[in-house]
């Protein structure tokens, strides 16, 4: 076995010489060294089965030899010149995702992270629109630029001390905790319908666009109603605004479709995508119909954009997604997963909300008065690891167990961790 340094070593480097932004998850963290599909090995041999997948990165697996072959060859022969120059993978693969993307999203901008790629929805928007006024909705994460981060909905990751003006939140649509403390039943998409009233009275009546993840990650993987999107677009529609949707986690098969928002039978008018697209080498992209994109006309240029081997990554996962069916597998196991917790939700009233999408689930953890469990979820959290389960957090409360495993997940694997879930918290006697 490689004589790897330890977690103790690591910590002890990343406190020297790290910027303490930075945290991790676990008390007593494990070292990974090692993946394989749905499989993550630790630097003394131990496996765990990978339920968060490198938080929606990993959805065909760690190390898949038919994507990691592809690459190397890649490598070998031409790993960069820059986007300026022709080379044949990025336009194939601009071609294949206007193929799978919703609507007449057709042309694309490619870049190497999520936040790029939102930065340039943004900026597209702009363009297209003349205006530098955008909503975002509450709760909502969209990267670490001075711009993303100033539209970015919840507090602790809003760290810049001076934030970008023009910018108002809408309500989100999270109906277990009703931001306008309205019933699900009977509240007629009120959350929705605010959009308007903040372009009319607290915009200049032209915004650019509004953004928003089609399945709010962060936020505790809060799923809107059926109907919610369609009303948003036609709210903007009527104002001259665009709908951009961020998919950097929901993207690529995760939720049982190619894109979340198709969920929804809306499609947007740009669209940001990462992460899942190179499985985990680092690539994304922003995609828009060809009226908007085409009046993107000034210079622009990514040096490591859509660079030979991201791109083929991305058209090797593209490839995996459909042979393997990985949609498919997504929306059996992900019901698998959520009719799981909901048995252990009458079981165990910690569990006040299942809710998700294919394998997008969240399972939020509160207390007798609703207030978040976050303490009794990081104890949960710990005890799964050591039982060889990685599962995630999220959530404001930073307490929502969060499901976003590799989709070659098997239902072994998700019975598995359900087991191990409600032995461990028969055990700790949660209520």
């Amino acid at each position: 076995m490689p004589n790897f340094i330890g977690a103790k070593k690591i910590l002890e480097k990343k406190r020297e010489y790290i910027m303490p932004c930075l945290g991790h998850f676990y008390s007593d963290p494990p070292q990974f060294v090692r993946g394989n599909m749905q499989y993550l090995f630790d630097a003394d041999g131990k496996k765990y089965l990978d339920c968060y997948a490198g938080v929606s990165v990993i959805n065909c697996g760690h190390c898949n030899p038919y994507i990691t072959e592809r690459m190397i060859e890649q490598i070998k022969t031409l790993q960069h010149v820059c986007n300026i120059y022709l080379t044949e993978n990025f336009v194939n693969l601009a071609e294949r995702l206007a193929d799978v993307a919703p609507g007449d999203l057709q042309k694309s901008f490619f870049c190497s992270t999520g936040t790029e790629a939102n930065e340039g929805s943004l900026m597209l928007a702009s363009i297209y629109t003349h205006s530098s006024e955008f909503i975002a909705l509450q709760s909502g994460l969209h990267g670490r630029t001075k711009l993303t981060l100033s539209l970015t909905g919840i507090g602790m990751w809003r760290t810049d001390p001076n934030p970008v003006g023009g910018i108002n939140f809408a309500p989100n649509p999270y109906c277990y905790r009703c931001p306008l403390n309205l019933n699900r039943e009977t509240c007629d998409l009120a959350c929705a319908d605010r959009v308007e009233t903040i372009i009319q009275t607290m915009t200049s009546g032209r915004p650019a666009a509004l953004i928003a993840e089609p399945i709010q990650g962060n936020a505790g993987i809060v799923v809107p109603p059926k109907g919610y999107f369609k009303r948003v677009k036609e709210i903007l529609a009527k104002y001259g605004a665009l709908l951009i949707v961020d998919e950097v986690q929901t993207g690529f098969a995760r939720t049982g479709k190619m894109f979340a928002i198709e969920n929804f039978d809306v499609a947007p008018d740009i669209m940001s995508v990462a992460k899942a697209l190179g499985n985990g080498q680092p690539i994304s992209a922003f995609i828009s119909t060809k009226k908007i994109a085409d009046t993107y006309t000034r210079p622009g240029a990514s040096t490591l954009g859509g660079n030979p081997v991201s791109s083929t990554a991305g058209l090797a996962v593209l490839d995996y997604i459909a042979e393997k069916n990985l949609m498919g597998n997504a929306k059996a196991r992900g019901e698998q997963l959520m009719n799981g917790l909901k048995n252990l939700q009458k079981k165990f009233p910690i569990i006040g909300d299942v809710r998700g999408i294919g394998l997008m689930v969240g399972a939020e953890f509160v207390h007798a008065d609703k207030s978040p469990a976050f303490k009794e979820l990081d104890e949960l959290l710990e005890e799964l690891k050591d039982r060889g389960f990685i599962v995630g957090k999220n959530g404001v409360g930073r307490n929502v167990l969060a499901f976003q495993p590799p989709l070659v997940i098997t239902e072994q694997d998700v019975d598995d961790v359900l087991n191990a879930i409600e032995l461990i918290l028969t055990e700790k006697n949660f209520s």
